[in-house]
């Protein structure tokens, strides 16, 4: 007996850093980590993509992936991609990791409706972070903690935002 596909359509989002390999993977990871633990990874996909192309193909950075194991998170399946502008047909909501990103999504979009679709991430955290994750990609161990948990701060108010239109209703 083939499996039953589901009614709808799941809510996909895509975080997006410069290379994808730092910031952009962390977020997919800590907000696919809280999609999960509220059982609803059937009804949200998530992903992350760059604006530029260096690292295609890669794993995320080790400092990445070894400050989201010090949290408890799997990095390791992560491999860089860059966006493309099939990711505005694909997705929902496209959270940019900060202005840079976000200015350059704006300028690919191709309709008010894909420009639409691009948000930053830190502004649903509400909390005194500020606007842009910084990049730790020249720091040191601390700052990927550091921005980790600035991300888990902003990826748990993201959720919590979007969890009431993605729970099944009964």
């Amino acid at each position: 007996m083939e499996p039953v596909p589901p009614a709808y359509d799941p809510f996909r989002v895509v975080f997006v850093c410069t290379g994808n390999i730092c910031r952009s993977p962390m977020a997919d990871v800590v907000f696919r980590w809280f999609v999960e633990q509220a059982g609803l990874g059937d009804r949200v996909v998530s992903s992350s993509a760059g604006t530029g192309d260096w690292h295609v193909g890669e794993r995320a950075d080790s400092r990445t992936v070894a400050a989201l194991e010090r949290r408890g998170y799997d990095g390791s399946k992560h491999r860089a991609r860059q966006f493309t502008m099939e990711d505005f047909d694909r997705n929902d909501l496209i959270v940019a990791l900060d202005r840079s990103h976000e200015r350059s999504l704006h300028t690919w979009a191709r309709t008010p409706a894909d420009a639409d679709k691009v948000s930053l991430l830190l502004p649903f955290s509400g909390g005194d972070d500020g606007l842009d994750v910084p990049d730790p990609y020249y720091a040191g161990e601390k700052m990927f903690d550091d921005v980790l948990g600035m991300i888990e701060r902003a990826s748990r108010a993201l959720f919590r935002q979007l969890e009431p239109a993605i729970r099944p209703t009964s």
